[in-house]
């Protein structure tokens, strides 16, 4: 049976981590997504309201998190993967903000990545082929970005996993960073091959594929082993939602707005041995504080769900 997994965020807090793991291993989890995404929001970053939790150096880090680290030991769960903050950098902001984000972000996030001994860190490709002509032009200055952090990923085990985003474009939601498959595999085989190491894999979410309408058994088949983690959230093809599946549907009838059967085929015939992760955090803003752990072990059971069809 698969391991599952959901986010820390809405769960772990900082001034008692102990009871937000114990909290997820009652629940029925062994894993979890780790949201370092939390400490600098992609709002705030887009505001150009920097917070300076990343300008602390990497002793600061350490101490901070270290409460993170043990409460997890001591729950028995495992940080299987994280998602680093988010973008790292912005056309529109000024060239202080961007400086902050390259010098800050993508290395400190790795050394935190080390510390919490997570084998896979998510990042998001950067949106930038609106603004320089080609998505080409867009894919260099993300390699440049992956450039930076391949070397510590591949001396560390770590795979930095990219994932399928959406745009917007002319009001409406169109394909972003990620949602070329094939693209996608070239790219992953290439730094893997220089490196002679995994530092490259992919970050599925489906979510996101939802909305623009992806093929998700040709993409998963298509990325075969280097799949590495998932976001597994709902919606209802128009919004970015991350609810709970099964939540939406097309019809009177019900028939869901997301094709978990095509999931859960292109899962079991690549033989995913990872973590069925959740990316369901807004979902425990949605339901009042004292049914948090009622909504936990209900996300855990369609976890197992997944994990026996699979």
């Amino acid at each position: 049976m698969l391991e599952i997994g959901v986010q820390t965020k809405n769960v772990v807090t900082d001034d008692n981590p102990e009871q937000g793991f114990q909290m997820l291993k009652a629940a029925g989890f062994t894993c979890c997504d780790f949201s370092l995404n939390s400490y600098l929001y992609n709002k705030d970053i887009y505001a150009e309201n920097l917070n300076g939790f990343f300008s602390n150096d990497l002793g600061e880090l350490y101490e901070f998190f270290g409460a993170h680290k043990e409460a997890a030991k001591n729950a028995g769960i495992r940080i299987n993967q994280m998602h680093m903050p988010y973008p790292v950098y912005v056309p529109t902001v000024s060239d202080e903000v961007n400086k902050y984000l390259w010098d800050n972000i993508p290395m400190k996030s790795m050394e935190i990545c080390k510390f919490l001994e997570c084998p896979n860190i998510v990042i998001h490709g950067l949106k930038l082929a609106k603004f320089l002509g080609t998505e080409e032009a867009e894919w260099e200055k993300t390699a440049e970005f992956l450039e930076s952090i391949a070397p510590f990923a591949a001396a560390n085990n770590i795979t930095i996993c990219m994932e399928n985003l959406y745009d917007g474009a002319q009001g409406h939601l169109a394909e972003g960073p990620g949602c070329d498959v094939r693209k996608a595999v070239e790219r992953i085989d290439d730094f893997n091959s220089r490196y002679g190491a995994e530092v490259l894999g992919f970050c599925f979410d489906i979510g996101h594929a939802n909305l623009v309408h992806l093929d998700f058994y040709d993409f998963i088949t298509t990325l075969g082993p280097r799949l590495k983690v998932l976001h597994l959230h709902d919606n209802d093809g128009r919004y970015d939602l991350h609810q709970i599946p099964f939540t939406f549907t097309k019809t009177r009838e019900n028939t869901s707005a997301t094709n978990w059967d095509g999931f859960i085929k292109a899962i079991r015939d690549i033989k995913f041995d990872g973590v069925l992760s959740f990316e369901t955090a807004p979902v425990l803003d949605a339901f009042p504080p004292e049914m948090k752990f009622e909504a936990l072990c209900f996300i855990n059971k369609i976890g197992k769900y997944l994990a026996e069809k699979i």
